[in-house]
Protein backbone atom coordinates (compact mmCIF):
# COMPACT_ATOMS: atom_id res chain seq x y z
CA UNK A 1 0.00 0.00 0.00
CA UNK A 2 2.06 3.14 -0.89
CA UNK A 3 2.73 6.16 1.79
CA UNK A 4 2.51 9.03 0.69
CA UNK A 5 2.40 11.18 3.54
CA UNK A 6 6.06 11.58 4.91
CA UNK A 7 5.41 15.28 5.46
CA UNK A 8 3.51 13.63 8.81
CA UNK A 9 6.19 11.20 9.24
CA UNK A 10 8.58 9.28 6.86
CA UNK A 11 8.65 5.35 6.84
CA UNK A 12 12.25 4.65 9.12
CA UNK A 13 15.31 5.02 6.99
CA UNK A 14 16.97 1.33 7.29
CA UNK A 15 20.06 3.18 8.51
CA UNK A 16 18.03 3.96 11.57
CA UNK A 17 16.69 0.63 11.68
CA UNK A 18 20.39 -0.48 12.14
CA UNK A 19 21.93 2.24 14.28
CA UNK A 20 18.58 1.80 16.83
CA UNK A 21 19.23 -2.01 17.25
CA UNK A 22 23.02 -1.79 17.87
CA UNK A 23 22.84 1.45 20.53
CA UNK A 24 19.99 -0.52 21.84
CA UNK A 25 23.03 -2.86 23.02
CA UNK A 26 25.72 -0.43 23.77
CA UNK A 27 23.88 2.70 24.45
CA UNK A 28 21.62 2.25 27.21
CA UNK A 29 23.51 3.06 30.37
CA UNK A 30 23.75 7.06 31.72
CA UNK A 31 26.48 8.58 29.50
CA UNK A 32 27.42 10.80 32.81
CA UNK A 33 28.32 8.42 34.41
CA UNK A 34 32.37 7.56 34.67
CA UNK A 35 32.24 3.67 34.51
CA UNK A 36 32.68 1.85 31.19
CA UNK A 37 29.15 1.32 30.47
CA UNK A 38 28.46 5.53 30.76
CA UNK A 39 31.81 6.08 29.09
CA UNK A 40 30.45 3.80 26.34
CA UNK A 41 27.37 5.55 26.21
CA UNK A 42 28.92 8.93 26.35
CA UNK A 43 31.08 8.13 23.33
CA UNK A 44 27.90 7.24 21.30
CA UNK A 45 26.20 10.64 22.41
CA UNK A 46 29.15 12.75 21.43
CA UNK A 47 29.52 11.05 18.11
CA UNK A 48 25.52 11.49 17.33
CA UNK A 49 26.12 15.46 18.53
CA UNK A 50 29.05 15.93 15.86
CA UNK A 51 26.75 14.04 13.08
CA UNK A 52 23.68 15.94 13.92
CA UNK A 53 25.69 19.28 14.11
CA UNK A 54 27.28 18.84 10.61
CA UNK A 55 24.03 18.29 9.28
CA UNK A 56 22.81 21.84 10.74
CA UNK A 57 25.83 23.35 10.03
CA UNK A 58 26.98 24.50 13.28
CA UNK A 59 29.25 23.45 16.48
CA UNK A 60 28.90 20.57 18.50
CA UNK A 61 28.37 22.09 21.60
CA UNK A 62 25.57 24.97 19.46
CA UNK A 63 23.21 21.65 19.64
CA UNK A 64 20.79 19.71 22.14
CA UNK A 65 18.39 16.65 21.27
CA UNK A 66 15.24 17.06 22.58
CA UNK A 67 12.35 14.47 23.12
CA UNK A 68 10.12 16.43 19.94
CA UNK A 69 10.25 18.72 17.49
CA UNK A 70 7.34 20.59 19.27
CA UNK A 71 9.44 20.55 22.20
CA UNK A 72 12.57 21.87 20.75
CA UNK A 73 10.36 24.50 19.28
CA UNK A 74 9.00 25.71 22.40
CA UNK A 75 11.68 25.71 24.55
CA UNK A 76 13.79 27.69 21.68
CA UNK A 77 11.11 30.19 21.81
CA UNK A 78 10.81 30.63 25.34
CA UNK A 79 14.43 30.52 26.06
CA UNK A 80 15.21 33.11 23.10
CA UNK A 81 12.51 35.48 24.32
CA UNK A 82 13.23 35.27 28.09
CA UNK A 83 17.08 35.73 26.89
CA UNK A 84 16.11 38.68 25.83
CA UNK A 85 13.56 40.01 27.54
CA UNK A 86 15.30 43.37 28.42
CA UNK A 87 14.82 44.26 25.05
CA UNK A 88 11.00 43.93 25.23
CA UNK A 89 7.99 41.43 24.67
CA UNK A 90 7.32 41.53 20.53
CA UNK A 91 7.23 38.49 18.88
CA UNK A 92 7.40 38.35 14.97
CA UNK A 93 6.13 34.87 13.49
CA UNK A 94 4.83 34.05 9.54
CA UNK A 95 0.87 33.38 9.48
CA UNK A 96 1.44 29.61 7.97
CA UNK A 97 4.11 28.99 10.30
CA UNK A 98 3.33 25.05 11.72
CA UNK A 99 0.82 24.96 15.08
CA UNK A 100 3.86 24.34 17.68
CA UNK A 101 5.17 27.83 16.82
CA UNK A 102 1.36 29.52 16.81
CA UNK A 103 0.97 27.69 19.87
CA UNK A 104 4.21 28.82 21.66
CA UNK A 105 3.19 32.37 20.24
CA UNK A 106 0.10 32.18 21.97
CA UNK A 107 1.58 31.49 25.00
CA UNK A 108 3.93 34.49 24.52
CA UNK A 109 0.83 36.79 24.04
CA UNK A 110 -1.67 35.39 27.07
CA UNK A 111 1.71 35.74 29.12
CA UNK A 112 1.39 39.73 28.07
CA UNK A 113 3.62 39.94 25.29
CA UNK A 114 2.73 40.78 21.74
CA UNK A 115 2.63 38.75 18.83
CA UNK A 116 3.07 40.01 14.77
CA UNK A 117 1.71 37.42 11.88
CA UNK A 118 3.50 38.50 8.74
CA UNK A 119 1.10 37.62 5.70
CA UNK A 120 1.99 35.52 3.16
CA UNK A 121 1.22 35.65 -1.24
CA UNK A 122 -0.86 33.04 -2.77
CA UNK A 123 1.83 30.64 -2.55
CA UNK A 124 2.59 30.86 1.09
CA UNK A 125 5.90 32.79 1.11
CA UNK A 126 6.67 35.88 2.73
CA UNK A 127 7.92 38.60 1.54
CA UNK A 128 11.61 39.83 3.35
CA UNK A 129 10.78 43.27 3.13
CA UNK A 130 7.26 43.09 4.37
CA UNK A 131 8.64 40.70 7.26
CA UNK A 132 11.68 43.35 8.27
CA UNK A 133 8.93 45.95 8.48
CA UNK A 134 7.27 43.92 11.25
CA UNK A 135 10.36 44.19 12.75
CA UNK A 136 10.87 47.14 15.81
CA UNK A 137 13.35 47.90 18.46
CA UNK A 138 11.16 46.12 20.85
CA UNK A 139 11.35 42.76 19.08
CA UNK A 140 12.97 40.35 21.07
CA UNK A 141 12.81 36.81 18.61
CA UNK A 142 11.66 36.37 15.41
CA UNK A 143 10.49 33.18 14.06
CA UNK A 144 10.15 31.62 9.95
CA UNK A 145 10.24 28.40 8.81
CA UNK A 146 12.43 26.87 6.17
CA UNK A 147 9.58 24.88 4.25
CA UNK A 148 5.69 25.08 4.44
CA UNK A 149 4.48 21.82 6.11
CA UNK A 150 1.04 21.65 3.41
CA UNK A 151 1.96 23.23 0.39
CA UNK A 152 5.91 22.28 0.15
CA UNK A 153 6.86 26.48 -0.39
CA UNK A 154 10.50 27.16 0.14
CA UNK A 155 10.75 30.59 2.20
CA UNK A 156 13.22 32.83 1.87
CA UNK A 157 14.66 32.67 5.08
CA UNK A 158 18.26 33.42 4.10
CA UNK A 159 17.47 36.55 3.04
CA UNK A 160 15.04 37.64 6.20
CA UNK A 161 17.75 36.13 8.39
CA UNK A 162 20.26 38.81 6.99
CA UNK A 163 17.76 41.39 7.78
CA UNK A 164 17.01 40.35 10.77
CA UNK A 165 20.58 40.43 11.46
CA UNK A 166 20.81 44.05 10.51
CA UNK A 167 17.77 44.61 13.00
CA UNK A 168 20.08 42.98 15.90
CA UNK A 169 16.94 40.28 16.34
CA UNK A 170 17.67 36.61 16.24
CA UNK A 171 16.12 34.76 14.40
CA UNK A 172 14.55 31.00 14.72
CA UNK A 173 14.15 28.88 12.19
CA UNK A 174 11.68 25.62 12.31
CA UNK A 175 13.80 23.46 9.83
CA UNK A 176 11.47 20.18 10.43
CA UNK A 177 10.47 19.73 6.63
CA UNK A 178 13.61 20.90 5.04
CA UNK A 179 16.57 19.64 7.10
CA UNK A 180 16.38 15.99 5.49
CA UNK A 181 16.98 17.79 2.14
CA UNK A 182 19.82 20.06 3.18
CA UNK A 183 20.92 22.68 5.61
CA UNK A 184 19.36 25.70 6.41
CA UNK A 185 21.38 29.03 4.64
CA UNK A 186 21.87 32.56 6.20
CA UNK A 187 22.64 33.96 9.65
CA UNK A 188 19.88 32.35 11.50
CA UNK A 189 20.40 32.31 15.51
CA UNK A 190 18.02 29.13 16.81
CA UNK A 191 17.02 26.36 14.26
CA UNK A 192 14.65 23.44 15.39
CA UNK A 193 14.10 20.05 13.95
CA UNK A 194 12.07 16.72 14.02
CA UNK A 195 13.58 13.32 13.61
CA UNK A 196 10.80 11.56 12.50
CA UNK A 197 10.57 13.94 9.24
CA UNK A 198 13.50 12.22 7.56
CA UNK A 199 12.98 9.05 8.78
CA UNK A 200 14.56 9.08 12.24
CA UNK A 201 12.48 7.26 15.01
CA UNK A 202 10.30 9.79 16.93
CA UNK A 203 10.97 11.22 19.73
CA UNK A 204 14.12 12.88 19.08
CA UNK A 205 14.16 16.62 18.43
CA UNK A 206 16.88 18.70 17.78
CA UNK A 207 17.31 22.50 19.16
CA UNK A 208 20.37 24.49 17.23
CA UNK A 209 21.55 27.85 19.66
CA UNK A 210 24.52 30.13 17.82
CA UNK A 211 27.03 31.17 20.39
CA UNK A 212 26.34 34.85 21.17
CA UNK A 213 22.61 34.58 20.97
CA UNK A 214 21.27 35.29 24.40
CA UNK A 215 19.18 32.48 25.47
CA UNK A 216 17.92 31.94 28.65
CA UNK A 217 16.32 28.07 29.07
CA UNK A 218 12.80 28.00 31.17
CA UNK A 219 11.96 25.24 33.57
CA UNK A 220 13.96 23.63 36.39
CA UNK A 221 17.59 23.92 35.94
CA UNK A 222 18.88 20.43 34.61
CA UNK A 223 22.42 19.14 34.43
CA UNK A 224 21.75 17.24 30.86
CA UNK A 225 21.58 18.80 27.35
CA UNK A 226 23.24 22.27 28.27
CA UNK A 227 19.92 22.48 30.79
CA UNK A 228 17.95 22.85 27.74
CA UNK A 229 16.52 19.43 27.40
CA UNK A 230 16.10 18.04 30.72
CA UNK A 231 15.85 14.52 32.05
CA UNK A 232 17.31 10.98 30.63
CA UNK A 233 17.27 11.34 26.80
CA UNK A 234 16.59 8.25 24.60
CA UNK A 235 20.24 7.28 23.80
CA UNK A 236 19.28 4.55 21.45
CA UNK A 237 16.65 6.82 19.27
CA UNK A 238 19.55 10.22 19.20
CA UNK A 239 21.88 7.28 17.82
CA UNK A 240 19.54 6.52 15.30
CA UNK A 241 18.58 9.84 14.75
CA UNK A 242 22.19 11.22 13.56
CA UNK A 243 22.62 8.59 11.49
CA UNK A 244 19.55 8.39 9.59
CA UNK A 245 19.97 12.16 9.10
CA UNK A 246 23.75 11.70 7.98
CA UNK A 247 22.26 9.02 5.61
CA UNK A 248 19.72 10.50 4.09
CA UNK A 249 21.80 13.59 3.28
CA UNK A 250 24.01 11.64 1.50
CA UNK A 251 21.13 10.61 -0.52
CA UNK A 252 19.47 13.87 -1.19
CA UNK A 253 20.83 15.08 -4.15
CA UNK A 254 20.00 12.28 -6.10
CA UNK A 255 16.97 11.80 -4.30
CA UNK A 256 15.35 15.64 -4.71
CA UNK A 257 16.19 15.34 -8.86
CA UNK A 258 13.98 12.12 -8.76
CA UNK A 259 11.09 12.82 -6.97
CA UNK A 260 10.96 16.77 -8.24
CA UNK A 261 9.89 14.74 -11.67
CA UNK A 262 7.83 12.76 -9.90
CA UNK A 263 6.11 15.59 -8.31
CA UNK A 264 6.19 17.67 -11.30
CA UNK A 265 4.15 15.01 -12.93
CA UNK A 266 1.49 14.79 -10.38
CA UNK A 267 1.18 18.70 -10.94
CA UNK A 268 0.47 18.61 -14.37
CA UNK A 269 -1.94 16.12 -14.84
CA UNK A 270 -4.07 16.70 -11.55
CA UNK A 271 -4.78 19.61 -12.69
CA UNK A 272 -5.86 18.12 -16.71
CA UNK A 273 -7.02 14.80 -15.05
CA UNK A 274 -9.49 16.14 -12.24
CA UNK A 275 -12.19 19.16 -13.07
CA UNK A 276 -12.28 22.35 -11.20
CA UNK A 277 -8.66 21.51 -9.45
CA UNK A 278 -6.31 24.54 -7.88
CA UNK A 279 -3.31 23.10 -7.06
CA UNK A 280 -1.40 25.15 -4.69
CA UNK A 281 1.49 26.33 -3.76
CA UNK A 282 4.58 27.65 -5.61
CA UNK A 283 5.88 25.75 -8.44
CA UNK A 284 9.78 26.59 -8.43
CA UNK A 285 10.58 27.48 -4.94
CA UNK A 286 9.17 24.00 -3.11
CA UNK A 287 10.49 20.80 -1.56
CA UNK A 288 11.14 18.52 -3.78
CA UNK A 289 8.42 15.24 -2.71
CA UNK A 290 5.72 17.76 -1.60
CA UNK A 291 2.50 18.62 -3.69
CA UNK A 292 -0.77 19.67 -2.49
CA UNK A 293 -4.24 20.34 -4.25
CA UNK A 294 -8.00 21.06 -3.79
CA UNK A 295 -11.50 19.96 -5.57
CA UNK A 296 -14.11 21.96 -5.73
CA UNK A 297 -17.28 20.62 -4.12
CA UNK A 298 -15.66 17.67 -2.82
CA UNK A 299 -15.91 16.44 0.77
CA UNK A 300 -11.80 16.47 1.96
CA UNK A 301 -12.81 13.47 4.63
CA UNK A 302 -14.65 11.67 2.62
CA UNK A 303 -11.85 11.65 -0.47
CA UNK A 304 -9.40 10.21 2.27
CA UNK A 305 -11.23 7.63 3.07
CA UNK A 306 -12.17 6.93 -0.63
CA UNK A 307 -8.14 7.29 -1.48
CA UNK A 308 -7.49 5.18 1.70
CA UNK A 309 -9.93 2.42 0.68
CA UNK A 310 -8.08 2.04 -3.01
CA UNK A 311 -4.67 1.56 -1.10
CA UNK A 312 -3.63 4.93 -1.10
CA UNK A 313 -2.47 6.94 2.08
CA UNK A 314 -2.21 10.68 1.73
CA UNK A 315 -3.26 13.40 3.98
CA UNK A 316 -5.04 16.61 3.59
CA UNK A 317 -5.29 20.38 4.81
CA UNK A 318 -9.24 20.49 4.56
CA UNK A 319 -11.42 21.78 7.11
CA UNK A 320 -13.66 19.01 6.35
CA UNK A 321 -11.41 16.47 7.54
CA UNK A 322 -10.81 18.35 11.11
CA UNK A 323 -13.17 18.60 14.20
CA UNK A 324 -13.29 21.68 14.50
CA UNK A 325 -14.41 22.40 11.17
CA UNK A 326 -12.31 25.46 10.32
CA UNK A 327 -9.86 25.61 7.56
CA UNK A 328 -6.05 25.30 7.51
CA UNK A 329 -4.64 28.38 8.80
CA UNK A 330 -2.15 27.88 6.01
CA UNK A 331 -4.49 27.77 3.17
CA UNK A 332 -6.21 30.42 5.21
CA UNK A 333 -3.51 32.95 5.33
CA UNK A 334 -2.90 32.17 1.49
CA UNK A 335 -6.23 32.26 0.41
CA UNK A 336 -7.04 29.48 -2.20
CA UNK A 337 -9.48 27.11 -1.92
CA UNK A 338 -9.47 24.29 1.07
CA UNK A 339 -12.61 22.18 0.23
CA UNK A 340 -11.67 18.64 -1.19
CA UNK A 341 -7.49 19.61 0.00
CA UNK A 342 -5.12 16.63 -0.59
CA UNK A 343 -1.38 16.41 -0.08
CA UNK A 344 1.00 14.51 -1.79
CA UNK A 345 4.15 13.83 0.06
CA UNK A 346 6.28 11.25 -1.63
CA UNK A 347 8.60 9.16 0.62
CA UNK A 348 12.38 8.08 -0.86
CA UNK A 349 11.98 5.22 -3.34
CA UNK A 350 9.07 6.14 -4.81
CA UNK A 351 8.11 4.74 -8.48
CA UNK A 352 7.07 6.13 -11.12
CA UNK A 353 4.85 2.97 -11.31
CA UNK A 354 3.62 4.04 -7.77
CA UNK A 355 2.82 7.84 -9.02
CA UNK A 356 1.03 6.89 -12.66
CA UNK A 357 -1.11 4.34 -10.10
CA UNK A 358 -2.38 7.38 -7.88
CA UNK A 359 -3.38 9.54 -10.55
CA UNK A 360 -5.00 6.82 -12.32
CA UNK A 361 -7.23 6.04 -8.50
CA UNK A 362 -7.44 9.91 -8.34
CA UNK A 363 -9.59 11.16 -10.71
CA UNK A 364 -12.33 8.15 -10.63
CA UNK A 365 -12.32 9.07 -6.71
CA UNK A 366 -12.99 12.82 -7.13
CA UNK A 367 -15.63 11.67 -9.52
CA UNK A 368 -17.12 9.49 -6.94
CA UNK A 369 -17.54 11.92 -4.21
CA UNK A 370 -19.08 14.15 -6.28
CA UNK A 371 -21.80 12.20 -7.37
CA UNK A 372 -22.27 11.08 -3.68
CA UNK A 373 -23.04 14.92 -2.99
CA UNK A 374 -24.83 15.64 -6.27
CA UNK A 375 -22.96 17.80 -7.68
CA UNK A 376 -23.25 16.04 -11.57
CA UNK A 377 -25.76 18.58 -11.51
CA UNK A 378 -24.73 20.91 -9.64
CA UNK A 379 -24.69 23.39 -12.76
CA UNK A 380 -28.10 22.81 -15.06
CA UNK A 381 -28.58 24.53 -17.95
CA UNK A 382 -31.84 26.83 -17.12
CA UNK A 383 -33.01 30.37 -17.73
CA UNK A 384 -31.91 33.36 -15.24
CA UNK A 385 -34.99 33.92 -13.11
CA UNK A 386 -33.52 36.96 -11.25
CA UNK A 387 -31.09 39.86 -11.43
CA UNK A 388 -30.40 38.98 -7.78
CA UNK A 389 -30.90 35.32 -5.51
CA UNK A 390 -30.53 34.45 -1.92
CA UNK A 391 -29.38 31.02 -0.87
CA UNK A 392 -29.73 29.48 2.57
CA UNK A 393 -27.06 27.81 3.20
CA UNK A 394 -27.12 27.76 7.03
CA UNK A 395 -26.46 24.57 8.80
CA UNK A 396 -24.73 23.47 5.63
CA UNK A 397 -20.89 22.48 6.02
CA UNK A 398 -18.08 22.02 3.61
CA UNK A 399 -18.32 21.90 0.14
CA UNK A 400 -22.55 22.36 0.28
CA UNK A 401 -22.26 26.05 0.79
CA UNK A 402 -20.37 26.74 -2.38
CA UNK A 403 -22.22 23.94 -4.72
CA UNK A 404 -25.87 25.77 -3.15
CA UNK A 405 -23.53 28.90 -4.75
CA UNK A 406 -22.57 26.91 -8.04
CA UNK A 407 -26.42 25.78 -8.65
CA UNK A 408 -27.50 29.36 -8.05
CA UNK A 409 -25.43 31.14 -9.99
CA UNK A 410 -27.24 30.32 -12.93
CA UNK A 411 -30.23 32.02 -11.99
CA UNK A 412 -29.37 34.87 -12.68
CA UNK A 413 -28.11 37.03 -15.48
CA UNK A 414 -24.61 38.27 -15.94
CA UNK A 415 -24.44 41.09 -13.87
CA UNK A 416 -26.45 40.09 -11.16
CA UNK A 417 -25.71 38.79 -7.62
CA UNK A 418 -26.06 35.29 -5.70
CA UNK A 419 -26.34 36.38 -1.96
CA UNK A 420 -25.10 33.11 0.36
CA UNK A 421 -25.80 32.90 3.94
CA UNK A 422 -23.98 30.55 5.77
CA UNK A 423 -22.51 29.67 9.37
CA UNK A 424 -19.64 27.92 8.48
CA UNK A 425 -16.56 29.63 8.56
CA UNK A 426 -14.99 27.60 5.67
CA UNK A 427 -17.60 29.36 3.76
CA UNK A 428 -15.43 32.79 4.01
CA UNK A 429 -12.33 31.35 2.47
CA UNK A 430 -13.96 28.68 -0.27
CA UNK A 431 -16.19 31.24 -1.54
CA UNK A 432 -13.70 33.83 -2.76
CA UNK A 433 -12.17 31.01 -3.95
CA UNK A 434 -14.35 29.75 -5.80
CA UNK A 435 -15.02 33.08 -7.53
CA UNK A 436 -11.23 33.49 -8.45
CA UNK A 437 -11.64 29.71 -10.20
CA UNK A 438 -14.84 30.61 -11.81
CA UNK A 439 -14.50 34.12 -13.00
CA UNK A 440 -16.74 35.21 -11.17
CA UNK A 441 -16.94 38.78 -8.82
CA UNK A 442 -16.30 38.42 -5.08
CA UNK A 443 -18.25 41.36 -3.48
CA UNK A 444 -16.99 40.77 0.14
CA UNK A 445 -19.48 39.93 2.92
CA UNK A 446 -21.53 41.21 5.61
CA UNK A 447 -22.88 40.20 8.75
CA UNK A 448 -26.53 38.76 8.82
CA UNK A 449 -27.38 37.43 12.89
CA UNK A 450 -24.73 34.45 13.99
CA UNK A 451 -24.34 33.67 10.49
CA UNK A 452 -22.61 35.76 7.16
CA UNK A 453 -24.19 36.56 4.07
CA UNK A 454 -21.64 36.32 1.37
CA UNK A 455 -22.53 38.58 -2.10
CA UNK A 456 -21.41 37.42 -5.47
CA UNK A 457 -21.74 39.29 -8.94
CA UNK A 458 -21.88 36.65 -12.04
CA UNK A 459 -19.22 37.65 -14.74
CA UNK A 460 -19.34 35.03 -17.11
Amino acid sequence: MPYFDTASAAPLHPVARQALQAALDEGWADPARLYREGRRARLLLDAAREAAAEAVGCRADELVFTPSGTHAVHAGVAGALAGRRRVGGHLVVSAVEHSSVLHAAEAHAAAGGTVTEVPVDRFGAVSPVEYASSLSSTTALACLQSANHEVGTVQPVAEVAGLCAEAGVPLLVDAAQSLGWGPVEGPWSVLTASAHKWGGPPGVGLLAVRKGVRFAPQGPADERESGRSPGFGNLPAVVAAAASLRAVRAEADAEAARLRVLVDRIRRRVARLVPDVEVVGHADRRLPHLVTFSCLYVDGETLLHELDRAGWSVSSGSSCTSSTLTPSHVLRAMGVLSEGNVRVSLPRGTTAEEVNGFLEVLPRAVAGVRAELGVLDAVPSVPPVAESVEVDALGLRCPQPVIELARAIVSVPVGGTVTVLSDDEVARLDIPAWCAMRGHTYLGETPHGDAVAYRVRRAV
